[in-house]
């Protein structure tokens, strides 16, 4: 597990941006915390570091919004999806051209794939956020060292 306090709204967003450089085909990132604690911030970020040039916002009542990039852009946003034994298909965007960004992730556990970058953002104050990241697999064992190296 692998710690980070943010400073700020920007630092958020350029710790996600820096994120992005090392993401590829088929990565799942999952996004997990409060109402309010920033995950739409963060997926903003790394839709930055990706080269989205279209405005993100949360994808609340669509479940998924594609954006093109240098890399596809997968942002769901599955809280909806609570109580739901429903895929929508999530194999499609997990194993596609893309990388998935997935708020809310603990409600479709049992469709995430075994391979991920688990992230949870707390909100200690107004400004300041905590992250935990938890890799799960070799790959984002590897990104998570270079991040803090």
């Amino acid at each position: 597990m692998y710690r980070v306090r943010m400073e700020s709204v920007q630092e958020t967003v350029h710790f996600a941006e820096n994120l992005a450089k090392y993401l590829t085909p088929g990565d799942v990132i999952t996004l997990n915390g409060d109402l309010g604690a920033g995950k739409t911030t963060f997926t903003k970020g790394i839709a930055k570091g990706l080269g989205v040039e279209r405005t993100v916002n949360s994808p609340t009542y669509t479940i998924v919004k594609e954006y093109k990039g240098r890399l596809p852009l997968y942002h769901m946003d599955v809280y909806r999806l609570e109580n739901q034994e429903e895929d929508i298909g999530f194999d499609e965007y997990f194993n596609g051209e893309g990388v998935s960004v997935v708020e809310w992730s603990k409600f479709i556990d049992e469709f995430l794939p075994e391979e991920r970058l688990e992230i949870e953002i707390n909100k200690v104050s107004e400004e300041h956020r905590e992250l935990q990241l938890k890799p799960i697999g070799d790959k984002f064992e590897h990104v998570c060292k270079e991040l803090f190296a």
